[in-house]
């Protein structure tokens, strides 16, 4: 039997075109985990994406594959040699497919490009697939904390 291969992903800026597409991912698989509070303060930058992100250093990105949106995410700066991975999702019927990986990487490098050295995150506890991914890719856990109520994990990575 031949071997499927997958189409390629294509990865581009949010443009805001693609709100409806980014609000709904970021709470579909967020609700299938069990993590999800419903809308919060704690979504303000997706109202303010702009602002946020290209305005400040930061830079917020989609992959599209067959025309639908089934990736993204976003950095943002912190200090002015760190920067804040955020908003790292793929639709969960496209997971496990190293889509959340070429994201992440084309994020890395596009910090490295604007002379960022390192980066960080958090990710509730609750959230496995989301701790193996980041180890996968390098980062290590530094600490643990409580964000918007949940119990979190802090990581980081120099690049």
């Amino acid at each position: 039997m031949a071997e499927k291969s997958m189409p390629e992903l294509r990865i581009r800026r949010y443009q805001p075109g693609d709100w409806d597409q980014i609000w709904e991912l970021h709470v579909t698989p967020l609700q299938q985990i069990g993590v999800y509070k419903g809308e919060g303060p704690w979504d303000d930058d997706l109202y303010h994406i702009d602002e946020v992100y290209f305005q400040q250093r930061g830079d917020f990105l989609v992959g599209i594959l067959d025309g639908r949106l089934v990736a993204m995410g976003a950095f943002r700066q912190t200090t002015p040699t760190s920067a804040e991975i955020k908003r790292m999702r793929t639709q969960p019927d496209m997971q496990g497919q190293g889509l959340g990986g070429i994201i992440l990487q084309e994020l890395e490098q596009r910090a490295s490009q604007l002379s960022y050295t390192h980066l960080h995150l958090e990710t509730s506890t609750l959230q496995i697939g989301a701790h193996k991914f980041y180890r996968k890719y390098g980062f290590r856990e530094v600490g643990r904390t409580i964000i918007d109520g949940y119990d979190s994990i802090l990581f980081e990575k120099e690049i």
